[in-house]
């Protein structure tokens, strides 16, 4: 993986995920995160940098978003404001290798997507494509999960199911959801929507 040289943005947003671990440190303001995300974007894009697959796998926490809305002007979406997720709204994405890719730098995985609200959580679960030049990780979900108490009591196959996932390689990108990958790192990982929107994840394990 390239590293970056003196990245500013860097740091505001390592800031950014130790804050919102430990509630004593002070967070950066919503508009410092959003400026670091901007620049960290553009940052990878005039060095050309590219993210193994590899570091993406595991378990994050999403902790700063922002919106987007119409207009008629940069390609017709700008962003909206940034903000910190509250904390009782636990959000997680999940990658991980998939159980068919048989080379030691696969690019095929699944991804998990789980919201979780007191003791019930929810999670959807499908398969996944990594696109390493451009740093973008196209998927569709298949599955879904509810869980109560951490049992799972309800298992079952959403917006065709096994057919959706048979059929997952043969869609072309412009028609899936995706992320464009921009900073990675052991710490944490940003990235923009296939809305626009941008997001920082922190790691959980």
């Amino acid at each position: 993986m390239t590293s970056i040289i003196s990245p500013d943005f860097t740091a505001i947003l390592a800031r950014a995920a130790v804050a919102y671990r430990e509630p004593r440190q002070e967070r950066p303001s919503a508009d410092m995160v959003v400026d670091a995300l901007l620049s960290a974007e553009k940052a990878t894009k005039q060095q050309r940098l590219e993210y193994p697959f590899q570091s993406l796998l595991g378990k994050w926490r999403l902790c700063f978003v922002t919106g987007t809305r119409k207009v008629k002007k940069r390609g017709g979406i700008v962003l909206g404001k940034g903000f910190y997720l509250p904390k009782f709204a636990k959000a997680h994405i999940l990658f991980s290798p998939s159980t068919q890719a048989l080379d030691s730098t696969p690019t095929q995985g699944e991804i998990g997507n789980q919201v979780q609200l007191g003791s019930v959580s929810l999670k959807l679960l499908g398969p996944a494509q990594y696109l390493g030049k451009k740093n973008l990780l196209a998927f569709d979900f298949t599955n879904m999960q509810i869980s109560l108490f951490g049992r799972v009591i309800y298992t079952g196959q959403i917006r065709g199911g096994k057919v959706q996932e048979l059929d997952f390689d043969k869609k072309p990108i412009a028609k899936l959801p995706f992320f464009t990958f921009f900073q990675v790192t052991e710490d944490f990982i940003a990235a923009r929507g296939r809305g626009g929107g941008l997001a920082l994840w922190i790691k959980e394990s």
